[in-house]
Parts: C-alpha cells; structure tokens; sequence
C-alpha cells in the first residue's frame, strides 16, 4: 500500500510543529520551507483551508491514506460520543499506535514495520496489520525470536519513556497491556478534531 516517503521535515515546517517527533532541523528552521520561507509570513487561512489542514496534519501524524481517513471518520461518526474524540481514540488503538507508544519503536513508520514484519503479538497471536484495533485488556508482546532486535532494543533505551494512563509495560517480559480507550485529556497530541468534524460536516 502507497505510503507517504518524502522528506519529513519539510512537512513538519509546513504545519509549524514536529508532528513525525522530535527534529532537530525544525528546531533550526520553524519557519516554512522554500526560497523565501524566513521571509515569507505565513498567510491566512480560510476557514476551509484550515479544517484541510488539520484533517492533512492528523493524516501524516498517524500515517493514514484517505480512504482509511474517510472510513475512520464514518466509523467515528456511527459511534456514540463526540465524533472527534472518538476518531483520535480509533486513532490511538491502531496496533501500529500501541507498538509506538510503548517505546518499541522511534516513530509510528517504525512501529508499522515491526507489525509488518510479524514481530509482534496480540493475546499470543502474531498479528501484521497496522490498522488492526486494540482492545482493552489485550496483551501486546515482542515474539520471543524478535526480542533480540537491535532495532527495538535500541528504541527502547534511547527512548524516554512516557507512562501513559491507558497502558502497562513490563521490560522484563517485553509485553504491554491495553488497559483503556485513552480520554481525550490523556492524548498529547496537537489536533484540533473539531476542525475535521466541521469539515465533514459541510
């Protein structure tokens, strides 16, 4: 499936924030890319262009296609409680979220790579679809073969590791528990999902 692989930076400038995590060249250069980009103030939005803006920012956040955002959304909205909140929920319960979360991996692209590439488990069973919803109460291990990965040893140790509320992790056995569906307050990220509701709305 296509995946966004241009340079990450560049967009990370556009939106003005790391969404893709720490960059130490956005911490250079927080302005926007291109020729006249110190020079250049960044122009107003409408209101239209800024709700496709953050539906644009969640969707590189996350590493979503448009279709998947689309279908996401439905499901948001056929769901009880405020669709934007529980569209960044859904968000938040992909497989490919969780790995991330729990340190396993630097980045969300990393994280889909190790699920990918069955390393890891959920309940005991390899699962290899990214997109795949979490549930509270399931148990999400590193495969016994995969534990010596440099790539996850090392994300571990470099990571500072954030406790979230909504997850539990034991280094010893390298497995993670889903304990809750996060509450909105409890997500860090930046998102304004009332912009992408009023979007959709239209």
């Amino acid at each position: 499936m296509a995946r966004y692989t241009g340079p990450k930076t560049k967009v990370a400038r556009i939106f003005g924030e790391p969404i893709f995590g720490p960059d130490k060249v956005l911490e250079k250069k927080n302005y926007p890319p291109g020729q006249h980009g110190l020079n250049r103030k960044r122009k107003k939005l409408s209101e239209y262009g800024l709700q496709l803006r953050e539906k644009q920012k969640v969707k590189y956040t996350y590493g979503l296609l448009e279709r998947q955002f689309a279908n996401l959304f439905d499901k948001a909205q056929r769901s009880k409680g405020v669709t934007g909140e529980v569209l960044l929920q859904l968000l938040e319960s992909r497989l490919d979220n969780v790995v991330y979360r729990l340190s396993l991996a630097n980045s969300r692209d990393g994280a889909r790579q190790l699920v990918s590439h069955r390393h890891i488990t959920v309940n005991g069973e390899v699962v290899n679809i990214p997109s795949y919803h979490v549930k509270p109460g399931d148990v999400i291990a590193v495969r016994e073969k995969s534990k010596s990965l440099q790539v996850i040893n090392d994300a571990l140790r470099s990571a500072r590791y954030k406790r979230y509320s909504w997850l539990e992790w034991n280094p010893d056995t390298y497995t993670g528990k889903f304990l809750n569906v996060p509450e909105r307050s409890e997500i860090p990220e930046n998102i304004k999902e009332h912009l992408i509701v009023e979007l959709y709305s239209k």
